[in-house]
């Protein structure tokens, strides 16, 4: 099998390309060879000729930016894809933001009705559907996923940075809704599967933890774990693209019946790794 992985730099690419690296040849073009966001269709389209891919797998995109801009990076990165490699398995990063706001205490599932409260989930649907309409893609709705490298454009990053940083006190938002904090190397394992699989009979998987816990919890894990007893402050906004959210949790059946997968670390661990890290 030859893998084509775009994004094998960042957050969870670094992740699957730990995961990928025995699965078969796998090409991980960066940026200086084909930016996937801003590149050309035909440079894309030459580079799938070059390679000759049997899956195509994308960890690229953006959490911010304009609405243009985050189109561009989630939505046409996927239209892209499936005109240059129609021939392969495509596998591309969507996100929990494709479902919006959630009752309270609902494990969602993917055939949930998608009502995505801002431009990002918004961009993101727009490419999980356009997947969905050919054959042999497949979308992972990540949750909130977490683990070694956590980037500081989530709130577990900021509080990590703050924390190496050697502040007295932590300054945050408000930190009472209800996140499905997956480890970042499930959804690198689900991301194998998906890619191995002799067969994938749905076009869209969660790739969450299936549970749900308050971001309070987890960041009070977090400080635990540093040795931290300061105090923490709540204060301000959360990010555009979650605030509406109080609640999420992924219902993770799909993945485990057709996929045989399962989560295999808990929240401590994944929250250890956050630090042992920094």
């Amino acid at each position: 099998m030859r893998i084509l992985l775009f994004g094998s730099s960042g957050f969870i690419g670094r992740h699957v390309r730990h995961a990928l690296e025995d699965a078969g040849d796998l090409i991980c073009p960066g940026r200086d060879r084909y930016d996937l966001i801003n590149g050309e269709l035909d440079d894309l389209k030459a580079l799938v000729r070059v390679e000759r891919p049997d899956a195509v797998v994308c960890c690229v995109g953006a959490l911010t930016g304009t609405p243009g801009e985050l189109m561009r990076a989630n939505a046409m990165v996927a239209a892209k894809l499936l005109e240059s490699a129609p021939d392969a398995r495509l596998v591309r990063l969507g996100s929990a933001g494709e479902y919006g706001v959630v009752p309270e205490g609902h494990a969602v599932a993917e055939d949930d009705r998608l009502e995505p409260v801002g431009a990002y989930g918004v961009s993101h649907a727009a490419g999980t559907r356009l997947f969905a309409l050919a054959g042999n893609t497949v979308s992972l709705r990540v949750f909130n996923p977490i683990g070694a490298g956590q980037p500081a454009e989530n709130v577990l990053g900021r509080v990590a940075a703050q924390l190496r940083a050697g502040h007295t006190e932590l300054s945050l938002g408000p930190l009472g809704a209800y996140r499905d904090f997956v480890d970042v190397r499930d959804v690198a394992s689900l991301i194998r599967a998906v890619v191995v699989a002799d067969d994938v009979p749905h076009p869209v998987y969660n790739a969450g933890s299936g549970r749900a816990v308050t971001v309070r919890e987890a960041v009070e894990m977090l400080a635990r774990v540093a040795g931290f007893t300061g105090p923490v402050r709540e204060q301000g906004a959360g990010p555009q693209r979650s605030a509406a959210v109080n609640w999420i949790q992924a219902d993770i059946t799909r993945a485990a019946k057709d996929l045989g997968w399962a989560p295999a670390h808990d929240l401590s661990a994944s929250i250890k790794s956050i630090w042992e890290d920094a």
